[in-house]
């Protein structure tokens, strides 16, 4: 019985960045377009002080369309990735 309590307490173990690692490992796209998408963000916000006469709604649906395609980008090019590892390097049996 201890044998169970030890194999389902080390579950609880797992830190925030080991599971996110391990996610990483799994599908390496997803962090990725996390870090895309914060990277447009950031700089759709640097960018706030100099955007001249463009009106502030205009600049903000810019930024979030320019993120949302990174992220968009990222998934397809996730996809297209584990269907080539699945079905093309995977070997048939």
């Amino acid at each position: 019985m201890s044998a169970d309590n030890d194999a389902s307490l080390s579950i609880y173990d797992e830190t925030l960045g080991s599971k996110l690692a391990q996610k990483a490992k799994e599908a390496p796209f997803v962090p990725i377009g996390m870090a895309g998408f914060a990277a447009i963000v950031a700089y759709g916000l640097f960018k706030l002080r100099s955007r001249g006469d463009t009106k502030m709604s205009v600049h903000l649906i810019h930024t979030s369309v320019g993120a949302q395609g990174f992220v968009v980008g990222a998934m397809t090019v996730g996809i297209l990735y584990s269907m080539y590892r699945e079905y093309w390097v995977k070997p048939k049996p």
